[in-house]
């Protein structure tokens, strides 16, 4: 096996994965008990090495993914994720780039691309984007809308919510997310009893209504990337059971080529044959052969008793 492939069967091993999953776990525990003074004052130099111990791990699987999959690295979107994040990590962090030690802890993303569900729920929100596009431009117009309506009428009573456009989209985009959006009504209701009518609608519209769409179309996209999922490994079985199938095949075929072929039953049967011609041309002269004997001795002994007679008779005369 060329070491190449040798290589890349090892990175796509199950333990190899949770070898890089735990220590991507260990080096997002570590980067968090670095931003406190009672762990950093016993701990500070254990907490620095195995930063830099988990950082020369990402940097030598990086390298062999690279030597295993060549240029195929590159066509993997996850790959280039992960390099990013550990290019980012290489970075000098002093002087004016002192900064880019707070990235170091972007390394914890990495488990997105390691882990297959995460990858699939990531992957469904990428997918989703162009139907949430339009579910956007949606809930910016209703925005909009209830904005501009909501400084015409109450910008007199609540100056501090409704008081121009900007900062009444703010307060809009707050009690969208429902937060403290009963209290800014009431302030509006003790000056305009009606007032509930319009925060009711806007409230329904936005939570019940649009962000709920959100949400549809985020599982519906997480549904297709599911189903190609499965195509996909209903693809990959059947190629693997005809390669397979192949193999088999061809052992077969080898192995008829080995064994020498049996004798035909025509042949069989005519050499029984002439076998038994030559066993009873045998077996007929031997018995002809004895018989005819015998034959001869008989007439032989048939002549010889009448001499026998004819000289007893001469005698007797």
């Amino acid at each position: 096996m060329p070491p190449r492939e040798r290589l890349r069967r090892l990175l796509e091993t199950q333990r190899f994965q949770q070898f890089i999953i735990a220590v991507i776990v260990i080096n997002a525990v570590t980067l968090g008990l670095e931003t406190s003074t009672t762990s950093t004052a016993p701990y500070g130099a254990v907490l620095v090495v195995v930063d830099h111990l988990a950082l020369y791990i990402f940097v030598a699987e990086l390298a062999a993914k690279l030597y295993a999959y060549g240029w195929r690295f590159f066509r993997n979107p996850w790959n280039l994720f992960d390099t990013a994040i550990v290019v980012v990590s290489l970075l000098p962090t002093v002087g004016g780039l002192s900064v880019l030690r707070a990235l170091r802890i972007l390394r914890a993303l990495r488990l997105i691309s390691v882990l297959p569900s995460l990858r699939r729920v990531v992957t469904a929100l990428l997918t989703a984007l162009p139907g949430m596009s339009s579910i956007v431009l949606l809930l910016a117009l209703v925005l909009y809308v209830a904005a501009v309506m909501s400084t015409k009428l109450y910008h007199a009573t609540a100056p501090e919510y409704f008081g121009d456009l900007p900062t009444s989209l703010f307060t809009l985009f707050q009690m969208m997310t429902g937060d403290a959006w009963s209290d800014i009504t009431r302030e509006v209701m003790d000056e305009h009893p009606s007032a509930w009518l319009f925060f009711v609608v806007f409230m329904l519209v936005c939570t019940f209504v649009v962000l709920n769409l959100f949400i549809a179309v985020v599982v519906s996209a997480m549904e297709e990337e599911h189903a190609e999922e499965s195509v996909q490994a209903t693809e990959e079985l059947g190629r693997t059971v005809l390669a397979e199938l192949a193999s088999l095949r061809a052992e077969v075929r080898e192995l008829r080529d080995r064994v020498p072929a049996p004798m035909n039953g025509t042949a069989r049967a005519k050499g029984t044959a002439n076998g038994g011609s030559g066993s009873a041309g045998k077996n007929g002269t031997n018995s002809g052969g004895r018989n005819g004997s015998g034959s001869k001795g008989a007439t032989n002994g048939g002549a010889r008793k009448p001499a026998t007679r004819g000289a007893a008779g001469r005698r007797r005369g």
